[in-house]
């Protein structure tokens, strides 16, 4: 077989697994797009609060439906994703929307390896992308500790229990070196293990009620501080 040709066969190759990906939509762009094409035609708020996240964040509208009836709050968060996933929406989902605040929680899924390896630096670098997309488009950032969780039902024995408390300092040194806020989930819903307690978490990664009651206290004096920003 010649070289011209081995070249053309990889090269088709690649544009096929290229199609092949971009056809699954690996962001999850979709998902969103009508409620964002709506809320574009509506009156602009001035005062909209875009909360990014996994499925943490996308379960709060369910977990606590009174939370998001303050119709300044938009919810993208979408079940799954990991940073890498959200950076990709981030335009679409967050900055075209215009807000005032994006509130970005992220991180445990990356640990969990939902779209592969990833480490502690990475996923803090692609969150530290989003808060810098979010400054330049004039939206005041806030970056959210990840939630405790002492393992992961379904991808157990990744130490998140050791892992998203050092994630989180990462984190926590990035809001201080960026001069923004930092709304810390995490001291206020660990427990000795530095997981979630049955009360918060059913499955110790996703907050019942009483776990999203807490985290809408914290996020409420957090946003109202930041809208004075």
């Amino acid at each position: 077989m010649s070289k011209h040709r081995i070249l053309v066969i990889a090269l088709l190759s690649f544009l096929s697994f290229f199609k092949n990906t971009h056809a699954q939509d690996w962001p999850n762009l979709a998902k969103y797009q009508d409620a964002n094409q709506k809320l574009l035609t509506a009156p602009m708020d001035e005062n909209r609060v875009v909360f990014m996240g996994n499925s943490i964040t996308e379960g709060w509208t369910n977990g606590m439906p009174s939370f998001f009836e303050n119709t300044s709050y938009i919810n993208r968060g979408i079940s799954g994703q990991t940073t890498s996933q959200m950076l990709l929406r981030f335009r679409q989902d967050v900055i075209d929307l215009n807000p005032k605040v994006v509130l970005i929680l992220a991180g445990t899924n990356d640990i969990a390896g939902n779209t592969g390896p990833m480490t502690l630096e990475q996923i803090r670098d692609n969150i530290q992308s989003m808060v810098e997309l979010a400054q330049v488009s004039n939206i005041t950032p806030v970056i959210c500790s990840a939630l405790p969780a002492f393992d992961y039902p379904w991808k157990p024995k990744m130490n998140p229990n050791i892992k998203i408390p050092q994630l989180n300092n990462m984190l926590q040194r990035l809001a201080r070196d960026k001069n923004i806020f930092y709304l810390d989930y995490f001291s206020a819903m660990s427990d000795s293990r530095n997981g979630l307690p049955k009360e918060l978490a059913d499955d110790g990664v996703h907050p019942t009620s009483a776990g999203y009651k807490i985290m809408a206290e914290l996020a409420n004096k957090t946003i109202q501080m930041a809208l004075k920003n």
